[in-house]
């Protein structure tokens, strides 16, 4: 059996003790969002508080801070109200959880605006810098998730969430406001051959301070680094699943194309695969490189390698693609703009040696070398099942389906072994 995390069992407990109260607040008709301004509105008070201590109190006069600390207390247990309110009342909205993050943001920030006033008042130099830090640290760690969160990634967890950092300044206000009692507001230790006070009653509320702005932002990193993986993560998997629609596209092409090139299926009816159709084998054809065939008629895409009047193959064009339509009276014929563009083109990249790159512009996931052979004659190159082949042909295969969404069975790649002569074929399923 799985252990519950400790934060959640606290958490859990808290509730079970705040319910009464929860059902308390939905009975007289009070809202979330009514409740989250309540939190607003105490937090404010907290700040008040706070100023109120620098301007009327003295340094040593820390009841202010222990007023301060409880009142931070009560005002975190809004906090939780609200959440519990939207969800045993069933007043869960959209508009609610924004209007509870932007307030709980407010909040927290106009609570530290009171600590920072109050240290900077009574020359805390030091610990109002580690509260500026803290602050920093706060909004960054509630910002980091928002991101991330709008970016499809949970971003949750870490040392000083907001339920730790509104209990930790609570209690350590509260602390310090009733020790000054016990110990007075100007006690300090000294260790000898140090000349300043290493510890002063102060110092616990500062101290915690001073933890939170380290674990604050040591908490927004850690969200970030854990946000970072997770959107590789995603994006491999996007990029995965980019490179499948790909190649659904370039198939897409070649149907759409190859239909509109001379098939007599109309538009939305059924493709069924015609048992009589014959994918003749092109022949007679000077230079062939390969050749690129699919159901539901025969005509065929020829790759040719494009040499110049002085039989030198075109460095910026090297390979020639254009149709032998078998399915009306076998007569060659030129790409048009939108297949030369989109579906069967092809881009070229010289590598130096009289050795090029090919990739079709409508799927860049199969790359194709042109390159002499051991008897000195350009063919094209690839990998089929681990082994590099001589490409001699590319066929799709459709079963039924409709003009939109065809029924692709598979794409199969056809050659021969480079090193053996061997004749090899791999089916890729669609």
């Amino acid at each position: 059996m799985s252990q519950v995390p400790l934060r959640t069992s606290l958490q859990l407990g808290i509730y079970k003790i705040i319910n009464p109260l929860v059902r308390f607040l939905i009975k007289i008709g009070l809202t979330p969002n009514a409740v989250t301004t309540i939190g607003l509105i105490l937090n404010i008070g907290v700040a008040v508080i706070f100023i109120m201590g620098a301007e009327r109190g003295n340094r040593g006069d820390l009841s202010f801070v222990g007023w301060a600390g409880a009142l931070v207390l009560f005002a975190g247990l809004f906090d939780m109200l609200d959440g519990q309110v939207a969800r045993i009342g069933n007043m869960k909205s959209t508009f609610g959880a924004l209007f509870d993050s932007v307030l709980d943001r407010y909040s927290e920030m106009i609570m530290f605006l009171g600590v920072c006033f109050y240290l900077v008042s009574h020359h805390y130099f030091l610990s109002s810098l580690f509260a500026f830090i803290a602050l920093i640290g706060s909004m960054m760690v509630s910002y980091t998730r928002a991101r991330a969160e709008g970016l499809g990634i949970e971003c949750k967890g870490g040392l000083m969430q907001r339920p730790e950092r509104v209990v930790l300044i609570g209690l350590s206000a509260m602390a310090c406001g009733i020790s000054s009692i016990f110990l007075g507001g100007d006690y300090k230790v000294f260790v000898p051959g140090i000349p300043f006070h290493v510890f002063e009653t102060m110092s616990i509320f500062t101290i915690p301070i001073t933890v939170m702005a380290v674990l604050t932002n040591i908490t927004a990193v850690n969200r970030l680094m854990d946000s970072k993986k997770a959107l590789d993560l995603k994006e491999k998997s996007d990029n995965d699943m980019f490179s499948s629609k790909k190649a659904s596209v370039l198939i897409g092409f070649i149907l759409i194309t190859g239909l509109s090139a001379g098939s007599a299926y109309a538009f939305g009816r059924p493709l069924l695969q015609k048992p009589e159709t014959v994918f003749p084998t092109p022949k007679g054809i000077s230079n062939q490189l390969f050749y690129l065939q699919r159901d539901p008629n025969a005509n065929t895409i020829i790759c040719q390698l494009n040499i110049d009047a002085e039989g030198q193959v075109d460095k910026d064009n090297p390979v020639n693609v254009f149709w032998i339509r078998y399915a009306e009276k076998g007569q060659k014929s030129e790409l048009n703009f939108i297949q030369r563009k989109f579906a069967y083109g092809i881009n070229s990249k010289p590598l130096g040696n009289g050795k090029y790159e090919l990739k079709f512009v409508s799927y860049g996931k199969l790359p194709l070398y042109l390159m002499k052979d051991k008897y000195n004659r350009y063919r094209v190159y690839t990998t089929v099942a681990k082994r590099e082949i001589i490409l001699d042909r590319i066929f799709v295969r459709i079963e039924g389906g409709t003009f939109w969404v065809p029924n692709v069975k598979y794409v199969e790649l056809k050659g021969v072994d480079a090193a053996t002569g061997e004749d090899v074929a791999q089916r890729i399923k669609v």
